[in-house]
């Protein structure tokens, strides 16, 4: 089952189907196109995947409250920091699980979208230890699927090691709306970039995951793959809609305000994004 609350897109799932193209090849057909996650009610589902943007994740939880029942399992799709808390506090620990993507994919149309990337596995977590078994069913299944997912320990640890890349170059490439790689290789991006490295680095620590003397290693070598690969946020503000800044850039700043640590360059980055994002959904900014 899909829920696509856009009518274009529920009409082109239920018409053609869903065709993935790039780096994974799929096509396949939903038995159910639902307007709302509500109407999954009927259904009792067991998992549900949460694969929308970070500002929707509330009223997604509203509409699902009548849906999920004592043994209902939500996965967070999502980028960011903390969205698996927003559904363990809302329906408990034992409801809630995380999957950090490790592909990039744009939509092409309706219902079609390109992968440029994919550094697979992807870590899958559950936030409560009990969730274990559950959740080495969904790695092999995914798996399985060509999806390779990994069942981890900590997948708040995993998440960091993503965010650390995601939430500094998401400001770097949506103020200069260029690629990864143009936002590294040019000497005064890469300068802002290694400072909120830094900061991020230090605010992790903080929040209990000190990622190592190698990490950067790590990460440098996984930017490297990501390549001429556009963020998100980019792409949200060409299309002058809303960006997931705050649980990005925004939540390193709230985690540095709550640890008592001071991120100027995070701080800079994130209100440029917020204020380009205002611009844009105000009609100002052209270009």
């Amino acid at each position: 089952m899909l829920v696509a609350p856009s009518p274009a897109k529920r009409s082109a799932l239920a018409a053609e189907g869903l065709r993935v193209s790039g780096v994974l090849e799929y096509q396949a057909r939903p038995r159910h196109v639902l307007a709302s996650a509500r109407e999954l009610g009927q259904f009792a589902p067991q998992v549900i995947f949460i694969a929308t943007k970070t500002f929707h994740l509330e009223t997604v939880l509203d509409d699902l409250a009548g849906v999920v029942g004592p043994d209902t399992a939500l996965i967070s799709c999502h980028n960011g920091l903390g969205t698996e808390d927003v559904i363990a506090a809302r329906f408990g620990a034992a409801a809630a699980y995380r999957i950090s993507m490790n592909y990039g994919a744009a939509l092409t149309g309706p219902a079609t979208a390109q992968v440029a990337f994919f550094n697979r596995p992807n870590p899958l977590g559950a936030v409560d230890p009990a969730g274990r078994a559950l959740g080495a069913e969904l790695a092999a299944l995914l798996t399985s699927a060509g999806l390779d997912t990994e069942l981890v320990e900590d997948i708040k640890l995993l998440v960091w090691k993503k965010m650390v890349m995601k939430c500094t170059m998401a400001n770097i490439c949506a103020v200069l709306d260029c690629t990864i790689r143009q936002g590294l290789e040019s000497a005064p991006s890469r300068a802002i970039a290694d400072r909120c490295f830094a900061e991020i680095l230090a605010v992790a620590q903080a929040q209990g995951y000190d990622l190592g003397p190698g990490y950067m290693s790590q990460a440098m070598a996984y930017l490297d793959k990501v390549g001429q690969h556009k963020d998100s946020i980019c792409v949200d503000l060409a299309n002058r809609t809303r960006t997931e800044i705050d649980f990005l850039g925004g939540k390193v700043v709230e985690y540095a305000r709550q640890a008592g640590l001071e991120v100027p360059g995070y701080e800079i980055m994130t209100n440029l994004v917020r204020a380009l994002e205002q611009c844009r959904l105000a009609g100002g900014v052209g270009n």
